[in-house]
């Protein structure tokens, strides 16, 4: 299935399971069906649960703080992940403090979910990676979906701990084939999937045992896609054997898991697509170095899109952003 059926399928599942979960959003409502369809067809079953919006971005989410602080479970469709600049306030000085300040005695679950990225052509303002801009943000996390992940288990997680997030949808992603654990697709490598308490699931994609790998490497979203879709050419033509380790929780690692990879691969690459400073890679390392000695004697590596604008000509865009030729040049550099 298309991620973008499976996405529009998921929230289904949770308007019909919950009627206090309600999608809010710019042209959500059929026959639109928002800008890249992922809520079409919601608003005719679900009418009363759909809320397409006038284009006010820090308006939209501050009705959805005050809707959450009801008891209502708002998800807020911001339509392009630039825009989150705009609710930037209502999200850091509002939304992700009210449980904070009130002890304990107030939520404000709300849910943004926002596409990120290029690859489109749609130039400086509407592909860019901003989610690291919202790193750090006490009682507020970062979730990146993939093809690897239900994106129903993430929700689940998400309305399970019922505190305030940021969800991150690839714009490339919605036209890719779903490439769950079960699938045949995936299977020609080795996957598994680890779970550990109160994370979520961490998928690792190797050609070998990660025993045999020589090198680890950390990615999500359509970036992971991108990894993956080198690990077999790498490993026949080069003799490259990579640990790809999927993340969907930005803000909370399995440290543990990340650090046996590490300890025998023995080299670390961060794979995003943000331009380079105070980036999700940066805040990785530091973390690892300070939470183990998994680092010590490791060799690290960030991999990020050139530190300009975003062109409108998709040649130039193809060399600004990261994709399969970058990372490849970057493994085989690592990797001798």
């Amino acid at each position: 299935m298309l991620f973008v059926k499976h996405l529009r399928n998921t929230l289904n599942r949770l308007l019909s399971e919950n009627e206090h979960i309600l999608l809010i959003g710019e042209d959500l409502k059929d026959p639109y069906g928002g800008a890249f369809k992922v809520t079409q067809g919601l608003s005719t079953k679900y009418p009363q649960q759909i809320i397409s919006t006038p284009i006010s971005e820090a308006g939209i989410t501050g009705i959805a703080a005050g809707l959450a602080l009801e008891g209502w479970r708002p998800i807020v469709e911001i339509m392009f992940g630039d825009f989150m600049t705009l609710p930037f306030d209502q999200v850091v000085n509002h939304i992700a403090k009210y449980e904070l300040m009130y002890n304990g005695k107030a939520a404000c679950p709300v849910i943004i979910r926002t596409p990120m990225g290029g690859g489109r052509g749609y130039g400086p303002t509407h592909s860019q990676t901003l989610e690291k801009y919202f790193l750090g943000i006490p009682n507020f996390r970062i979730y990146a979906l993939s093809l690897y992940i239900d994106p129903y288990e993430i929700f689940q997680h998400i309305l399970h701990r019922n505190a305030p997030c940021l969800l991150v949808e690839h714009k490339l992603l919605y036209p890719q084939e779903m490439r769950l654990p079960r699938n045949e697709l995936i299977n020609a490598n080795l996957c598994k999937v680890h779970r550990a308490a109160n994370t979520l699931p961490l998928v690792s994609i190797s050609p070998v045992p990660v025993e045999e790998c020589s090198l680890t490497v950390l990615a999500y979203g359509f970036q992971a896609f991108n990894v993956e879709k080198l690990i077999q050419s790498l490993a026949i033509d080069d003799e490259i054997f990579i640990d790809l380790l999927v993340i969907s929780d930005l803000s909370n690692l399995d440290v543990p898991r990340i650090v046996d990879s590490i300890e025998k691969t023995r080299k670390l690459l961060i794979i995003e697509e943000s331009t380079s400073g105070g980036t999700w890679g940066n805040d990785v390392i530091a973390r690892l170095t300070c939470d183990t000695r998994a680092l010590s004697g490791c060799s690290c590596y960030r991999a990020q899109s050139h530190d300009t604008v975003i062109p409108c000509a998709n040649d130039r865009e193809s060399e600004m952003l990261m994709n399969t030729h970058t990372i490849k040049k970057t493994i085989k550099r690592i990797v001798p």
